[in-house]
């Protein structure tokens, strides 16, 4: 599988990373065999947060295993320092693992989470701290938010070595700057910041729970997910030609085969395919709408 200079962390990972929430509707067994199949694929990069029900314990037993072939990332929804420094060590003890190559601030949404953030009590006191005794490598922020504020949070975090946040045709298609993801795309190259790329395989809103409940939505994901192999490698090829170092697979297991299946496949899409997806999904509801924000 391809890989991609993650910014200039040092760190060159797989066209795709995997969204290892998925773990956390399997049995551990499936867990480990799921693990299994991602590092057959050749992925080498795994992202997880302690929001993700389970799958940081069902990481953990083959992370531990294959702990060099694996770059992983984690994150943490604390704003506080102290609450920051007691979650990564309670990730730290969970998947078993002395350090976290990548820490991410996890789902900024406002201004002032920045402001606490950024504060003398903030969660990035307590990250950087780890970073200087080697329990964390590199500093990270994933956002779903306002696109100005993932700007704004690059100028005031001066170590920020790594973005994630959305980005597929719908997203792309809308006009207004509140999806101006491309100019934090284009912002990250300029500063040399890796970029995750999430949400690549959403097609829409799940309908109200009124219409749909919870439980019989077929995926777990956030979103209603594209879910043939065509519309997946289309969404995949999209999604990696904008520049992103990396795609994250969707979070439903039933889904990672055949992403992993269009990232061994990749070999980049031409401009009109690009716009005629744009096109195609230029009215569609965003996938990125406020019930979401995780």
């Amino acid at each position: 599988m391809e890989t991609r200079p993650l910014g200039a962390t040092g760190q060159e990972s797989t066209v795709a990373t995997f969204g290892a929430i998925a773990l956390n509707w399997l049995e551990q067994e499936g867990a480990n065999q799921m693990v299994e199949h991602v590092l057959d694929h050749g992925v080498n990069h795994f992202d997880v947060a302690p929001t993700y029900g389970d799958a940081e314990l069902k990481l953990g037993p083959k992370l531990r295993q294959h702990r060099e072939d694996i770059f992983l990332g984690c994150k943490t929804q604390e704003r506080g320092y102290d609450g920051a420094a007691h979650k990564l060590e309670r990730s730290l003890d969970r998947l078993g693992v002395d350090t976290i190559d990548l820490y991410q601030i996890h789902g900024l949404e406002y201004e002032s989470e920045l402001d606490e953030i950024t504060g003398d009590d903030g969660a990035l006191a307590a990250i950087r701290e780890a970073k200087a005794e080697g329990k964390v490598d590199h500093l990270g922020l994933t956002s779903h938010g306002n696109p100005d504020l993932i700007l704004d949070a690059i100028d005031r975090i001066d170590d920020l070595e790594t973005l994630m946040f959305p980005l597929n045709p719908v997203v792309a298609g809308k006009d207004d700057d509140e999806y101006d993801y491309e100019a934090v795309l284009e912002r990250a190259s300029e500063e040399n910041i890796g970029t995750l790329g999430i949400k690549a395989f959403a097609k829409g809103s799940w309908p109200p729970t009124s219409e749909l409940p919870e439980e019989d939505r077929p995926y777990a994901n956030w979103y209603e997910p594209v879910d043939t192999p065509e519309e997946i490698r289309d969404r995949f090829d999209f999604a990696a030609s904008q520049g992103l170092s990396t795609v994250v697979t969707p979070g439903d297991p039933k889904l990672v085969s055949m992403v992993l299946d269009a990232a061994s496949r990749y070999d980049g899409m031409d401009e009109a395919t690009q716009r005629a997806l744009i096109e195609q999904s230029r009215h569609d509801d965003s996938p990125v709408p406020e019930q979401l924000h995780h």
